[in-house]
Parts: structure tokens; C-alpha cells; sequence
């Protein structure tokens, strides 16, 4: 039997498919061989970073026991980090391989790409492919993680890390938190930024391509609907790094009388800061969409112009009609088609986003983010009284 991994179509690109982060892990043995093993690898990672401080905990009466202070427990931060977001974060490579995959596929398929872009395009895909596996990108990634970690001063009175203190000083679940678990939330955290980056610059060089872009599109975007998925691809990456956000918050609120309305500003800015970083790859895109809309209200102004005056000298005016060819065109039809055709023109949006793009960023988001609102508004009274409203 042939072991060798089939030799993938030239244009047929995704985000994970050989980036060192991989390559690293299958060295490791942490990852497969063939495949990305994402369920495997999140859970090894889940419990190398959580299960050491929960046995250590455990062992020192630090648990369960608040007697010394809060126990581990009550540091819902530390459990989300490991149990919930380290997981996501690595569970997200195979949503994120399928949809990005897909997404650039019908660049092609859609007919957006000509016969005649086509080699240009996969000049595009061979660059992208090349800094995708390139180690350098990655050796910055966890350099900037390590400079984080090792920069960051040890303060032994950091509330976060109060369940861990023996004696005056941080015993071995303190250590291994801040200089294993933490550097991998970290190092992950910072793949996924740096993986957001290059789909926006994928895009970026894709919209310098003379794209066939059709005006009249019914997705409204010049037939590139297909790219508002994208934030699906990235929705467990923001369900993890909100739920740690959530997490932390829900800990202030819980032992230390933090108000919701306190939290409404960093909230408010984590919204606006996530939401424009995952807008940007489409954001890429807005500037050839804009472009093809300018001409096209042009032309199509001017073709629905002469079609209305030739309706006009004929019907109004009276007047032989030298150009039949333009009023019996079929695919024009009558005057109201062909306002419904600029119309159409007309309501192109720059931005491929609609309802579902932002629904698939925001709900992530405010997912775990009820948590916390149900910790000072009751969820329950709440939706009866607006169901009340309602009916």
C-alpha cells in the first residue's frame, strides 16, 4: 500500500495543511501523521496544562479548601484557559481547514477567476502556500510568547495566582501555570492572529487579480458572496477567547463585588477590536468590489439611459426606432427590467458582510458573555418579561 499523502490540485489551498505548528507537533508525535488529529491533540493539551495543577492542588488542600484564601477552583480564568479555550483553539484548525478551503475553491469555481487569471491566481496560492509553511513566522510567534512570559514580572502577590503561594512563594503549580500552560495559551492565541493575518493578505493579493465580477450578482457583492463564511471559520476562536474573557470577569463579580456596568467599556472594546480583526480579510476585497460598482452604475446608466430614450421616442414621441436591437433584446426586457437591473447595480455592497457574517462573529462572543450577565440580571425574569412585552 502506497503511505505517501495524495499530492493535493495546485489550486487547491487551505490554512493548516503543512504550517510548521504541524510540522512541529508530528515530530513531537503529538500529531498524526496523516491528518490534524484535532481531537487528540486538544485533549493532550487539556490535561498537560490543567491536570498537573489540579493533582498539585489537590495534594496541598488548595482545591477545594478556601481556608488559605481562594482555592483553584474558584479561579475560573486558569480552568477555562486549559479546559476550554486550549481546546477550542486547536479544535478550530479543522472548521477553519474546511471553510477557508472552500472559500478560496470558489474564487475559481464561481467563475470569478477567468481562464485567463488562472495562472496568476496560482502564483497567488504558491506564495501564500510558501509563507504559510515558512518557520519564520512561527519562530516569531512563540519568541513573542516566551518574551511575554519570561518579561512579565513574578509577582508573588498576583491575585490569579494567590491558590498557588507556599510559604511566601509559588509552589510547583505556580510554575508550571506560568511557564507551561500559559506560554501554550499563548503560543495558540498568537497562531490564530498570525493565521488571521495571512487570509488577509491572501486576500489582498487575490483582489489585485482582474476578477470577473459580475455587477447584476444577486448576493450583491459582485458573485464574491461566497467569502462572507469566513467568520464561521473562525468561530470557535472567538467562543475561546471571549469564554476566557467571560471567565475572568465572572471571577471579579463572584469574589470581589465587580459591577456589570463596570465591565460595560472593556466589553464594548473588545467587540469593536475582535469584530474589525476578523473583517479585515474582507475588508481586502472592498476596494475591487467598490471599483467594478463605480463602473458598472456608469455603463449600466448609460445603457439604461439610451434604452429609455429609444422607449421613448417610440411611444411618446412617436418616432421611427432605427435601433430595434436594443429594445427586443431579451435579456434587457421591458423599462421596468431594466430599472430593476440598475437597482440591482445600485445596492451593491462594498464589503461582502451580511446578517450571517455578523451573526457568526457576534454570537461567539456574547455566548459566554451571558454568564456574566445572568450573574447580576436574571436570564429567566428577563426573557418572560420581554416575552410579556411582546405578546
Amino acid at each position: 500500500m502506497n503511505s505517501k499523502r495524495p499530492t493535493p490540485a495546485a489550486d487547491d489551498f487551505d490554512l493548516l495543511r503543512n504550517d510548521a505548528l504541524i510540522r512541529w507537533q508530528r515530530m513531537l508525535r503529538i500529531a498524526p501523521q496523516e491528518g490534524l488529529g484535532v481531537v487528540r491533540r486538544a485533549l493532550f493539551f487539556a490535561l498537560v496544562t490543567w491536570l498537573p495543577l489540579a493533582v498539585w492542588a489537590a495534594m496541598k488542600h488548595r482545591l477545594l479548601d478556601a481556608e488559605s484564601g481562594e482555592p483553584l477552583l474558584a479561579h475560573f480564568g486558569i480552568h477555562v484557559r486549559c479546559l476550554v479555550a486550549i481546546p477550542l483553539f486547536i479544535l478550530a484548525e479543522a472548521m477553519a481547514h474546511q471553510v477557508i478551503r472552500r472559500i478560496v475553491g470558489q474564487f475559481r469555481a464561481s467563475g470569478a477567476v477567468t481562464d485567463e487569471q488562472y495562472p496568476a491566481f496560482l502564483v497567488v496560492l504558491k506564495d501564500m502556500a510558501r509563507l504559510r509553511d515558512s518557520s519564520i513566522p512561527w519562530i516569531l510567534v512563540i519568541s513573542l510568547a516566551m518574551a511575554w512570559t519570561l518579561g512579565s514580572p513574578v509577582d508573588t502577590d498576583v491575585h490569579e495566582m494567590s491558590w498557588a503561594m507556599t510559604d511566601g512563594s509559588f509552589g510547583f503549580a505556580g510554575w508550571w501555570f506560568l511557564y507551561v500552560a500559559r506560554p501554550v495559551f499563548l503560543v495558540l492565541l498568537l497562531s490564530w492572529l498570525w493565521r488571521i493575518v495571512l487570509v488577509a493578505m491572501l486576500f489582498h493579493r487575490l483582489s489585485k487579480l482582474e476578477l470577473s465580477l459580475v455587477p447584476t450578482h444577486p448576493d450583491r457583492c459582485g458573485g464574491l458572496g461566497f467569502v462572507k463564511k469566513l467568520p464561521s471559520a473562525l468561530f470557535l476562536v472567538t467562543l475561546a477567547v471571549s469564554a476566557v474573557l467571560a471567565s475572568r470577569w465572572m471571577h471579579d463579580m463572584v469574589y470581589h463585588e465587580q459591577t456589570l456596568a463596570a465591565l460595560k467599556l472593556p466589553f464594548a472594546g473588545f467587540v469593536v477590536l475582535w469584530s474589525a480583526l476578523l473583517l479585515a480579510p474582507l475588508l481586502m476585497l472592498a476596494p475591487r468590489i467598490s471599483a467594478m460598482k463605480r463602473q458598472a452604475l456608469l455603463q449600466y446608466g448609460a445603457l439604461i439611459g439610451e434604452h429609455g430614450r429609444l422607449v421613448h421616442q417610440r411611444w411618446i414621441l412617436g418616432k421611427p426606432v432605427s435601433q430595434n436591437e436594443l429594445l427586443d433584446a431579451p435579456e434587457l426586457g421591458p423599462v421596468a427590467d431594466t430599472a430593476a437591473i440598475y437597482e440591482a447595480v445600485k445596492k451593491t455592497s462594498p464589503l461582502p458582510v451580511d446578517k450571517t457574517t455578523v451573526l457568526m462573529i457576534l454570537l461567539p462572543i456574547f455566548l459566554p458573555m451571558l454568564f456574566v450577565i445572568a450573574r447580576q440580571i436574571p436570564i429567566r425574569d428577563l426573557l418572560l418579561q420581554l416575552l410579556k412585552t411582546v405578546v
